[in-house]
């Protein structure tokens, strides 16, 4: 039987589903570093197939695995579509440690523009360090993303939808690039959009990550990661983050699991007030332009509607320069004005914040450079939460009544 979204993130996989240490409902939180054997005999056992630790349910050490965090991670694999996934400390620590898994000295790594300013920097600014090439193509153009593959080229990497501007990645031309190429794997943050709105391995993606610090955990109270896919594909990674020591501890992961609980009711009220708010802004004088998937204007409406159940529950608007004595100023008056919307860098809370990517994540670049690449000064994200959306835009709308435009 196939169950929805909404049961999977409460149970699970239903189908196979473990019955918990003492008849426990929720999973058990295992507070330990480190795990003790009978014996030599039992020691050199576990040594000797190490893959039957999830199925024995016992581990070496704590960096490698933990009982709370295997549960969660199989509930995760679950939602995504995936037979693996692996948990880490947070969201770039997913991010990084899937790249330096599939990349080594002397390949190439094709990524698109509109990406998470962390992920680009570590492409330009990182990646070359270690030997490794790395090409940024136009987010949507499929033709330059193929004429950049090269023969050392092993991943593709991408987001959808992207931070800030909320473009939708086509999945099914991207795996079609890929193809094209034995050894070129593909990587899609599916952060924004969650499980719940878009399944990128049903489109035949290797990789999907999560910041499981956004709407995974939906209370804005922890740092988590997790990547998803096949679990040939993650032995890799899973071995890595044990190197790196990069993971998760058993209170985190059943925080995230609890998270998953109301994560599809969450997402429901976060986008219908998204669409509310986007439908709202886009009529609005002071507003420029509105970046919300939902809205027939953004230009990649058509993909969004065709490969995702919902557009999620972020809105970027660029606000009327004429507001400010710079562009830059103009989008913080509008954001100085808001009453019940808080300003903070992240998204997939109960909280709704607001934030200037310009003055966040592109703080150290001047106003020539982030235009170089494409990020506006007067944008404003808004991240919705769970509040009464007839309040959210009200906020929104006492905000922009204040503005002046000269």
């Amino acid at each position: 039987m196939k169950y929805g979204n909404s049961t999977r993130a409460v149970h699970g996989d239903v189908e196979n589903r473990r019955e918990k240490p003492n008849h426990s409902l929720t999973t058990p939180i295992v507070r330990t570093s480190t795990y003790t054997f009978a014996d030599t005999d039992d020691l050199l056992g576990f040594m000797a197939d190490k893959s039957l630790g999830d199925k024995k349910g016992r581990e070496q050490y704590g960096r490698y695995s933990n009982p709370t965090i295997q549960a969660v991670e199989r509930k995760l694999a679950t939602l995504d579509g995936g037979t693996d996934a692996v948990l880490f400390g947070s969201g770039m620590a997913a991010v990084t440690t899937t790249m330096l898994a599939v990349l080594k000295a002397g390949t190439h790594v094709v990524y698109t523009d509109d990406a998470y300013s962390k992920t680009r920097q570590f492409c330009t600014e990182f990646l070359p360090r270690m030997g490794i090439a790395a090409t940024c193509v136009p987010m949507g153009d499929y033709a330059a993303m193929a004429a950049a593959i090269q023969e050392n080229t092993r991943l593709i990497v991408s987001e959808s939808p992207t931070n800030p501007y909320l473009r939708v990645a086509d999945l099914e031309k991207i795996v079609a690039i890929a193809k094209q190429h034995s050894r070129v794997k593909t990587y899609i943050d599916a952060t924004f959009a969650t499980p719940i709105y878009q399944k990128p391995l049903e489109f035949g993606i290797d990789f999907v990550v999560h910041s499981a610090t956004k709407y995974f955990s939906g209370h804005n109270d922890l740092l988590a990661g997790v990547v998803v896919g096949d679990k040939g594909l993650l032995t890799e990674v899973r071995k890595l983050r044990g190197m790196l020591g990069c993971v998760s501890d058993a209170m985190v992961a059943y925080e995230v699991e609890r998270g998953l609980k109301t994560l599809a009711l969450r997402m429901e009220r976060q986008t219908a007030t998204a669409m509310q708010l986007a439908e709202f802004l886009e009529g609005h004088p002071l507003v420029v332009r509105v970046w919300y998937p939902g809205l027939a204007a953004h230009p990649d409406h058509a993909i969004a509607k065709a490969q995702m159940s919902g557009f999620g529950g972020v809105v970027s608007l660029e606000i009327d320069p004429r507001c400010g004595a710079t562009p830059e100023r103009a989008a913080a008056n509008f954001i100085d004005g808001l009453k019940l919307i808080q300003i903070a860098p992240s998204l997939g809370g109960t909280e709704t914040l607001v934030m200037q990517p310009a003055v966040v994540s592109y703080y150290d670049m001047s106003p020539a450079e982030r235009e170089a690449i494409g990020m506006k000064d007067n944008l404003v994200r808004i991240a919705l939460g769970v509040e009464d959306s007839a309040d959210l835009v009200r906020d929104v709308a006492q905000a922009l009544e204040k503005l002046q435009p000269s």
